[in-house]
């Protein structure tokens, strides 16, 4: 496929740039960051993950999260796969968790394609 194949290809229904937003895990970080540039290149909107590590507040003890930042970031998640035409999941070797497992589970609920970084290598 040339260039402008695979900008054809990655255009919605509407004819306008595919959205996608990226699930998998946070220790992915660089394979996060080398989906999200391929599929810039493209021509999709990647929605990837706001964080990949929780911020080193000074005297904060993550252990005992009174305001459960994890839970309004998941739920801020939620919402990305919401505004998505598709959902990548970046899983090298195949690994999905616990958190990416709910993610894929509500993107199929929602009848989003779902495509796998380690089904295309």
């Amino acid at each position: 496929m040339n260039l402008m194949e695979d900008q054809q290809a990655s255009q919605s229904a509407q004819g306008e740039a595919k959205v996608i937003t990226l699930c998998g895990s946070t220790r992915f970080e660089a394979e996060f960051a080398e989906v999200n540039q391929r599929l810039t290149m493209e021509g999709c909107v990647v929605i990837s993950l706001g964080m990949f590590s929780l911020p080193d507040l000074p005297g904060y003890d993550w252990t005992v999260d009174s305001s459960d930042l994890k839970g309004r970031l998941g739920a801020v998640h939620f919402h990305k796969i919401r505004m998505a035409d598709e959902v990548y999941i970046v899983d090298p070797g195949g690994y999905v968790g616990e958190s990416t497992r709910r993610e894929i589970a509500y993107a199929e609920s929602l009848g989003k394609p779902v495509r796998y970084l380690s089904r295309e290598r």
